[in-house]
């Protein structure tokens, strides 16, 4: 990257014009799953790119022309066009790339700690560099999740720390909150609208127009930064409470001996229904982590948010549930379930993505191995690897045979192509589908000891 012109990024006319000649130097701070993708767009629109990361090996790849998000359709093709006309390129040295640039993104990982409280060290230790380096007039726009005031209260103070920058005289700031879903982001990012907040009306308008040259999605404008992220954290969390409130009905039904997916394939007939999901529980980087978000903001308030916090101690039990089930399905077979073989099917937290973070997979393997059993995984993403310390089969067909049960715990699309009837070739016909891929009723005609999570006892 060549350095940057000095743009004043709080002049809308200036911003304008370099946009309009293509002068307007990016750098993106944190090149992971959303990171990387929101790079390559801004390359794609034309604006001179550099991704920052710690990962030496993630940037040694991508500067070696090796796309590491193969589930993510269509970017790899991006990838490769801004990779060759020389837009895009990453670096491990924010202190080289800061001062080319005008334009800072921070796309960082916010994530908890083992206390359940969100850790913001990432953009907290960003902040800290940026105050040394930035470049003066430069906009910051943050796009990770963070809770309502962390920008007001926190890293505006970090980034005036060193004494040289002063937010609203030398430098702005203001968010726009990453909303896509890992899998699907080049249609997100191209489909679904973009919150836009910032610490003044004319810095708003400012990342108004950067986006919208680049994006071309509508642009919901927020008073300031702590509403545009409430408006993200809310989204987020009332998927996190509306699946704890199914899975919990879920766990009701099975007891009636009533199917929650025909229960709610009847009730998203009404028009105000959202469907959501009973399953073996919620992972990946946003929902758990987002509540817990809310979570903080409210002790800091000095509130109380109980339907949170009981949405997520229902989702965290899951786990534990899958195990009931299990142990439940063993001894219909009069078996005990020590060193037993079980076999995973997936531990991505959510379908045909290769992402393990907070993966409720994770918790079901480690209980089961406190139980003695002997642990396989099969997932079509991690296949050959290894995930929590154990070699995942390269394929099902060479390890069903071998295992005494299976467990369904990701949704992936090729075990909806799955026959109940290949599970007659295990040792013991015992299944647990947490995820309503197997019919009850063809489970039955194959003769497994089957039990589906929220469909009831065969």
């Amino acid at each position: 990257m060549k350095n940057s012109q000095k743009i004043d990024m709080g002049n809308i006319d200036e911003v304008r014009d370099s946009l309009e000649s293509k002068s307007l130097n990016v750098c993106v701070i944190g090149i992971g799953r959303i990171g990387l993708p929101t790079a390559l767009s801004f390359a794609k629109a034309g604006l001179q790119t550099i991704g920052v990361d710690i990962n030496e090996k993630l940037v040694d790849s991508i500067n070696a022309g090796n796309f590491p998000l193969k589930d993510e359709p269509g970017y790899e093709e991006i990838f490769d066009k801004v990779r060759k006309n020389g837009s895009f390129s990453a670096t491990t040295d924010i202190k080289e790339a800061i001062p080319k640039s005008n334009l800072i993104l921070l796309s960082l990982p916010t994530p908890m700690d083992e206390k359940n409280i969100p850790n913001y060290s990432a953009l907290e230790s960003v902040g800290n560099q940026l105050s040394h380096v930035l470049q003066p007039n430069s906009l910051i726009i943050v796009e990770s999740t963070i809770e309502p005031g962390f920008i007001e209260n926190n890293l505006i103070n970090v980034l005036e720390k060193a004494g040289r920058l002063h937010a609203g005289k030398n430098f702005t700031i203001g968010v726009c909150p990453e909303n896509a879903n890992p899998g699907e982001i080049l249609h997100d990012f191209t489909n679904l609208p973009r919150l836009v907040g910032s610490i003044n009306e004319q810095t708003t308008k400012i990342i108004t127009m950067v986006y919208d040259f680049v994006f071309s999605v509508e642009l919901v404008i927020m008073p300031d930064c702590k509403t545009a992220n409430a408006v993200k954290l809310t989204t987020n969390v009332f998927r996190d409470i509306n699946i704890g409130f199914i899975s919990e009905l879920s766990l009701m039904f099975e007891k009636l001996g009533i199917d929650t997916l025909k229960v709610l394939e009847a009730a998203k007939k009404k028009y105000n229904f959202q469907i959501h999901y009973p399953g073996a529980g919620v992972g990946g980087p946003c929902l758990p982590i987002n509540s817990y978000q809310l979570l903080n903001a409210a002790r800091h308030a000095g509130v109380n948010l109980d339907m949170i916090k009981t949405g997520r101690q229902i989702n965290e039990k899951m786990p534990d549930h899958v195990i009931k089930l299990t142990l439940d399905a063993f001894k219909e077979h009069n078996k005990p379930i020590q060193n037993n073989d079980i076999l995973i099917l997936g531990v991505s937290y959510k379908p045909d993505v290769k992402d393990i973070q907070l993966t409720p997979a994770k918790h079901i393997i480690e209980k089961l191995q406190n139980l003695g059993v002997n642990v396989h995984i099969y997932d079509p993403y991690f296949s050959s690897g290894q995930v929590f310390g154990i070699d995942v089969e390269e394929n099902l067909d060479s390890i069903i045979s071998q295992v005494d049960a299976a467990i369904i715990i990701t949704a992936h699309n090729e075990f909806k192509k799955i026959t109940p009837s290949i599970f007659n070739q295990m040792k013991s016909p015992i299944l647990i589908d947490t995820r309503g891929i197997i019919d009850p009723a063809d489970a039955k005609q194959a003769k497994l000891i089957f039990r589906g999570l929220g469909r009831g006892k065969l």
